[in-house]
Order: structure tokens, then C-alpha cells, then sequence
């Protein structure tokens, strides 16, 4: 497979080398030009521009992240060109089409109304469409001033977030989170901490992508949250400055987003840190189970939990001519923390008790990395659209942690006091080549991409010997393994319009090779699989608004945690492995949308989407009621699909009030088994945000926020209760356009909540409640400062890892 690679990518490059370059006949001439702020001179993306003629035949356009638009196939005529944008004063022009006609810059000037001494800007749309993302522009948000990132995914469409601050896309946990276009270690190891300690203030906008086109790894249902930070624009310094803190689970939070930029060479970047306390809460699990041997399980107890973390990442890009340039990214994050637990546990039946113990549990840890890429983009004098890249990445994490667990009220339960340390590193390689070759109206992408990951893990099991007093080690309970996965991959993609249709198709064939030795069990695990998936979005402007269809083939290859055989007993009457027969599972997707235009009062989002999978990796339970054991596995037993349903709504009615309203609802149908007992999920999931947001005078605004979601499935067998959460905001503008301050309450009317997750089996029913503070308070103060001149420089290439599922349980 790797000489294939080689061959393939040498065999483009000459053909792309040698290419010939004479002219080609016209079919049509074309009108291109550019739009930027009439005031700081800034070229303007996703403006709509249109045509039409003296038939009324219309064309209609988006600009590009520099600003620029065209229009190509066109007749000798005279059109009438207009350019308008929310918070813009329309544009309109008219050509005489005679050749190929530079229409020039176009500069908007805002739209600004005088109202009795108060200045009123028109708002800016917080749902765009474009090139198969959804948009949202996160500074036309006014809550953007007091939130964190994780505050305000709900509001996304396709996004949901639950009451324990668990993510999901399009209803999965399945997916990959971006920072700027490329991946991040700290967004892979710890995207909740990091998306709750990021101030939303500091993003310029988050990118929904659910059908990622070729040139994406196959990895991943859900499909890509690209967030875009803000960025430099002109020669000298820019940057953004957040405090805050947030009680009483919570803490202080500080964010940073900068840039600096002088000549050829640009910086920027963003930093965070946090302190996050959870104060005491109460837990408990309950199990019934049925038959002959029937029992009943009950432990309960409460915890408490204090962390720390910390990120840095960065881009750095320098300009060696017009035609080279090189850039590279730079991450770094770490976090540690430090919890208490005390349980009881309590296992009877008819005739009494059949084990008792009280567990107390000391439990530490701390985790850290980085990842640093380099890419060199060569662009070519005959076409500055045409670009080749080389890209390399290294990433790095290394986690310990360890449970101090001390035993006492022991009724037939003879286990000693016991220590379980643990020890991880995971190391991964990439290069990429990339090549954009425009050839006529086509705009062809192809190239070649080498994963090569390695995980190991030891953890030890040292239990207190009574005679000795010392910890011994127990080799039976301890877990060591040793991990390899090396992804091969190629694409090839095509962009072309036509008949106003903008269609985008390609293909993507990856080998995967595991080996993986887990020397605890003796057990090894090797896997060679290949796979070709297709992707297609075709798309077309209706008026103001875009109609959109697509449909591709998604991977969710298992990770270390769902293939490892060992066998956790940390709690002995629930008991977890992994299964080293683990299959990549395959689902494919078909998608419908429909947005309309931006320039009106109400826009809307509607989506549809419709899943098939077959051999869904899913984590199933039962129940031994010989040993009164119930025990967990992942296995290949999932089949069915879903259906998604997306509205999204915003709503200005005038400069004072706003509406959002995002809905997301799945109804999942899936079958699959618990040892030999066919089990069925049927059911809808609903997410419903509604936000309401007052612009008022002298740099007021108040927001007043509802989200809800109905009882959902978080496996095949279990659900979670319904949840209904509630916040309400101020901020203000203290220093115009510079400095803000920002209150918010959530959850007023309730201090805690109940997170209860029920779980059935064939012969048994399982009860999860854990009890989180609801009720919280925040203050925070952002600042804005510098200025530049030019835009700091990416390569439009990189590498882009979203091809590994190997979160824990969900769906």
C-alpha cells in the first residue's frame, strides 16, 4: 500500500509539472472584484453579491476570505451588479460587459442610524452558510461577552450539549474539534475543561462541518467544530484579554487571544487557565435484578473534585515571497487535579446481607502535552491558485493518576486496602502532501497522508499486605499494553459550477494497520483493513439563500479503551473490559438544507439528515446472577440508523430586541444484543435552545436564555433524564469598542440537580443519580487593544487528524 502512495503522488506531480499550459478557448467572460469596510479597510467574507441582467436573470455569490467574488460564462451585456450585507448600506452598480471586467474594490459603509443622540448599528446575522459549513459569527453575539465557548455551542446548529457539559454533533460523540483549520492535542485530551475555561469573546467564529469533503480524514460521525480565534488584519499588534470567575462550582478563568504581525512575519495565537472547583456533592447506584436469584444493590455516597488547567497554542507564518511561505503551529496544554470520594455499598437479598464495605478514595492526577507542525505552501507564477503543500506534525501526551483507596465495615468482602497507579503516553506522526490544481472551471484536489500513532499504558494494581504493612503488587488486577495504529491515506476531489448548481465531489481510500500486545492478558490484537469512501455536496443559491445536498461515507475506528481485554474490577460489582475483535464500524449519510438570505429580518436554518450504520461499536451490559456481577463490553452489535432534524432561526425585528432559537432532534433506531437478548432502541432525543437578547442604550445588553432537552439515549441501553436549564445576563460597554464587563446568573430558581442515567438489561434495571451544583453566578471583564495592518498568512493546506474515536461509552 505504501508503494502505491508513492507511485500515485510521483506520478501527479510530473503530470502536474508538465502540464500544458497553452490557452484554452473562453466559453464566457467573467466580472471579479472585491469587498472590504468602508473604515478599516478589511476585506469583507460571506458578503452576497448579485447579478442580473435586463431579463432578470440573477446569479447570486458569496465572497471569499479575501474578499473577493466572481462571475463566470457570461455574454456581452449590460448588468446590474448590487452588494449588500447586514449593518451595510447596500451597493449598486451597473457593467457593460465587453471582456473580462476587474469591477474593482467595492467599500461598504456601515449603517448607521442617529436616534436622539444614541447611535444604532444594524446587527450582523449570527448563522451564515457557505462551501458546505455552517457559520457562526461569534462576535455578532452579545453574550459572546460574558460566555464561554461551551456556553454558547447550544445556540449552534447540529450541536448539542448536555447538563454534565458533554458534547455531541449531529447526536454523536463521534467527532473532531479544530482550532484555526488544523487539529489540537489539548482539544482531543480535554475538550470539555478547555471549551468551559475558553471565553468566547476571544473566537471570531465556530464552522460546523457535517459532511467533510474529501481531502478530511474518514474518521468521525458527526463530522468536524472547526473554531476560528481572532485575527490579526494589520501590520503591529492586536489582541483580545478576558478575567472571570464563576461560583460556586467553578473558578477564576483567563483568556488571551493575540497577534502580531511586522513585514513577512506574522504571530498569533490564544492561552488560557483555570481553577475549577466542584464543591461536595452526593451520588448513588441502585440495582435491582430479577429471576431466581434476585438482589438488590445499593451504593451511595458523596465526592468532591478541585482542578487545574492551562493551554497555549500559536500559529507563526513567514513570507519568503510572494510564491513561499512557510508556517507552523504550536500547541501546549497540561492539567492536574485532586478529588475525595466516600461510598457505602450494600448487596441483599431475601435472606439478607450477601456483602457490605465502606469505601473511601483519594484520587490525584495530572496530564500534559503539545503537537508542532511546519508546512511549506509553494505557489506558482502561471496560477496563484494553484498550490502545493508539505506538511509535518508531532504530537505528544503523557497522563498519571492514582486511586489511594482505603476499606473498612467489610461484610463478606475480603479485600485489602489497595493503590492503583497509572501511567500513559501516546506519540503520533504525521506528513501530508497537498495539491490544488485549478484546470479550467475545475478546481482539482489530491494527496497523500501517512498517521503513524503509538499508545502504551502501564497500570498497577498494589495491595496493602497485612503482615508486612507495605503495598504489594497484584499481578492479576494490573494493565499493561502496548499499542500501534498507522493510517495510509489518498484523496482526489473535484469543484466545479454547473447550471448554477456548485458541486464538490471526491473520494478518500485509507489502510489501516493496528497492532496492539495488552501483556496483562497475553492477548494481542492485529487489524488490516482497507476502505474507500465517497463524499459529494452539490449546492445552489435560491434568491438570497442556498439549497444543499450531500452525501458521504463516514469510519469510527476503535481506540485503545473499546480493544483492550483487561478487565477493570475497581468496583467489584460492576466490571468493565474492551474487546480486541473490534471492527471499524461504516455509516452512511444523506443530507438536506435549505438557508435563507442574511439581508432580511428573519433568517433560518433546515436541515435533514438520514444515517444507516450496520456492526456499531457499542458498549452493552448484563447481568450474572450467579456471581451478582453485571459486566460491560463493547461489541459490534449495532444496526439501524437515525434521523436528524435541525431548525435554527434568528429573528431582529429591530436595533433593540434579537431571537435565537436552535433545535436539534434525533429519533435513533437501533438494534443490537446483550449476550443473546436482541435489544431495540427507539426513541427521540430533542435539544431546544432559545436565547433573547435586548441591544439597549449606552452599551447595554440584557439576554435571557432557555435550554431543554427531552429523556435521551447514552448507549443502547440506557437513558438520561430530561433537562431544563435557564441563565440570564447583563454586560456592558464600559470603553467603546475596547473594554466590557459582563454578569451572569444560571439556574436562579434551582441550586442542584440530579443527573439520572437508567440503564435496563433482560434481568436487571440500574439506577445512576449524581447530584451537580445547578445554581451558578460569573462576573467577567473583557479588553481589546492594538491594531494591524495585514492579514497574518496560513498555508491554505495543513495537516488535519480527525480519524480516531476512542472516547468512552456514548453513542
Amino acid at each position: 500500500m505504501k508503494n502505491i502512495f508513492i507511485n500515485l503522488i510521483v506520478c501527479t506531480l510530473l503530470l502536474f509539472l508538465c502540464r500544458d499550459v497553452a490557452a484554452q478557448s473562453k466559453s464566457g467572460y467573467k466580472i471579479h472584484g472585491t469587498v472590504a469596510d468602508s473604515a478599516s479597510q478589511k476585506p469583507l467574507d460571506l458578503i452576497t453579491v448579485t447579478l442580473t441582467d435586463a431579463d432578470s436573470h440573477v446569479a447570486s455569490t458569496q465572497t471569499k476570505n479575501n474578499g473577493g467574488f466572481e462571475f463566470t460564462g457570461l455574454k456581452k451585456k449590460i448588468y446590474s451588479l448590487s452588494i449588500r450585507a447586514v449593518g451595510y448600506l447596500e451597493i449598486k452598480t451597473t457593467i457593460n460587459l465587453q471582456t473580462d471586467t476587474n469591477a474593482g474594490v467595492f467599500l461598504l459603509r456601515a449603517d448607521v442610524k442617529t436616534l436622539k443622540e444614541v447611535q444604532v448599528r444594524s446587527s450582523k446575522p449570527l448563522i451564515q452558510q457557505k462551501d458546505g459549513k455552517v457559520i457562526y459569527d461569534m462576535q455578532a453575539d452579545p453574550e459572546s461577552k460574558a460566555k464561554s465557548v461551551l456556553d454558547i455551542l447550544p445556540k449552534i446548529p447540529f450541536i448539542t450539549v448536555d447538563a454534565s457539559g458533554n458534547i455531541q454533533l449531529k447526536g454523536s460523540a463521534s467527532f473532531k474539534v479544530f482550532v484555526n483549520g488544523k487539529p489540537s492535542g489539548m482539544m482531543d485530551n480535554n475538550l470539555t475543561n478547555v471549551l468551559r475555561t475558553m471565553p468566547a469573546s476571544t473566537i471570531l467564529r465556530i464552522e460546523v462541518i457535517t459532511v467533510p469533503p474529501a481531502k478530511y480524514d474518514a474518521e468521525g460521525l458527526g463530522g468536524i467544530i472547526n473554531i476560528v480565534t481572532i485575527k490579526s488584519t494589520v501590520d503591529g499588534y492586536r489582541g483580545t484579554l478576558s478575567v472571570s470567575e464563576k461560583g460556586p462550582q467553578g473558578g477564576p478563568d483567563l483568556g488571551n487571544s493575540f497577534s502580531i504581525k511586522d513585514g513577512k512575519f506574522g504571530i498569533s495565537g490564544y492561552d488560557g487557565g483555570s481553577i475549577y472547583n466542584s464543591p461536595q456533592t452526593n451520588f448513588s447506584t441502585t440495582q435491582q435484578s430479577y429471576g431466581t436469584s434476585a438482589s438488590s444493590l445499593t451504593q451511595e455516597g458523596f465526592k468532591h473534585n478541585n482542578s487545574k488547567n492551562g493551554y497555549f497554542g500559536t500559529t507563526v507564518s513567514y513570507e519568503l515571497d510572494s510564491l513561499n511561505l512557510l508556517s507552523g503551529e504550536f500547541n501546549l496544554y497540561g492539567n492536574n487535579y485532586n478529588g475525595a470520594t466516600h461510598q457505602t455499598s450494600l448487596l441483599a437479598n431475601a435472606a439478607g446481607v450477601l456483602q457490605g464495605y465502606t469505601l473511601d478514595n483519594q484520587n490525584r492526577g495530572n496530564g500534559g502535552g503539545g503537537d508542532a507542525s511546519l508546512n511549506y505552501q509553494l505557489g506558482f507564477k502561471a496560477d496563484k491558485n494553484r498550490l502545493l503543500t508539505f506538511s509535518y506534525r508531532y504530537a505528544g501526551y503523557s497522563s498519571f493518576s492514582t486511586n489511594n483507596v482505603d476499606l473498612s465495615q467489610l461484610v463478606n468482602y475480603p479485600t485489602p486496602n489497595y493503590q492503583q497507579p497509572d501511567n500513559e503516553h501516546t506519540h503520533e506522526h504525521t506528513v501530508q502532501a497537498d495539491l490544488v490544481l485549478p484546470v479550467k472551471k475545475v478546481n482539482i484536489e489530491l494527496g497523500v497522508k501517512a498517521i503513524f500513532r503509538a499508545d502504551e499504558s502501564n497500570s498497577q494494581y498494589l495491595a496493602l499486605d497485612s503482615v508486612s504493612h507495605q503495598y504489594q503488587p497484584n499481578q492479576a488486577l494490573q494493565n499493561q499494553f502496548h499499542y500501534t495504529q498507522n493510517v495510509y491515506g489518498i484523496y482526489n476531489s473535484y469543484q466545479f459550477t454547473l447550471y448554477k448548481w456548485n458541486v464538490s465531489a471526491g473520494a478518500r481510500a485509507e489502510e489501516t494497520v493496528v497492532d496492539a500486545s495488552f501483556l496483562s492478558t497475553s492477548t494481542v490484537a492485529k487489524q488490516n483493513y482497507f476502505n474507500v469512501v465517497p463524499t459529494i455536496n452539490i449546492s445552489r443559491p435560491l434568491g438570497d439563500g442556498n439549497l444543499g445536498f450531500s452525501f458521504d461515507q463516514r469510519l469510527r475506528r476503535p481506540g485503545i479503551n473499546r480493544l483492550n481485554p483487561f478487565v477493570d474490577r475497581s468496583n467489584p460489582n460492576f466490571i468493565t473490559t474492551g474487546n480486541p475483535d473490534l471492527k471499524a464500524s461504516a455509516f452512511d449519510n444523506l443530507e438536506v438544507n435549505y438557508s435563507t438570505g442574511n439581508g432580511k429580518k428573519l433568517s433560518i436554518f433546515v436541515a435533514v439528515d438520514r444515517i444507516f450504520v450496520s456492526d456499531l461499536d457499542l458498549q452493552v451490559s448484563s447481568f450474572d446472577p450467579a456471581t451478582q456481577v453485571t459486566s460491560a463490553i463493547y461489541q459490534n452489535t449495532g444496526k439501524g440508523g437515525a434521523y436528524t432534524f435541525i431548525f435554527n432561526a434568528n429573528y431582529n425585528p429591530n436595533h433593540v430586541y434579537g431571537l435565537s432559537i436552535n433545535n436539534n432532534a434525533t429519533y435513533f433506531m437501533l438494534n443490537g444484543y446483550s449476550g443473546t437478548s436482541l435489544i431495540s432502541l427507539y426513541r427521540w432525543m430533542d435539544n431546544l435552545s432559545i436565547s433573547n437578547n435586548f441591544r439597549l442604550d449606552k452599551g447595554w445588553n440584557l439576554s435571557a436564555n432557555l435550554n431543554y432537552a427531552t429523556v435521551s439515549p447514552a448507549s443502547l441501553q440506557a437513558v438520561t433524564n430530561a433537562y431544563l436549564g435557564t441563565s440570564f445576563g447583563v454586560n456592558k460597554e464600559l470603553v467603546k469598542n475596547k473594554l466590557y464587563i459582563a454578569a451572569s446568573v444560571n439556574n436562579p430558581f434551582t441550586r442542584f440537580r440530579n443527573n439520572i442515567t437508567t440503564t435496563l438489561g433482560p434481568n436487571f434495571t440500574e439506577t445512576n443519580i449524581n447530584q451537580t451544583y445547578f445554581r451558578s453566578a460569573s462576573l467577567s471583564l473583557t479588553y481589546n487593544f492594538g491594531r494591524l495592518q495585514s492579514e497574518v498568512k496560513k498555508n491554505k493546506k495543513g495537516i488535519d487528524n480527525n480519524d480516531v474515536n476512542d472516547r468512552k461509552g456514548g453513542m
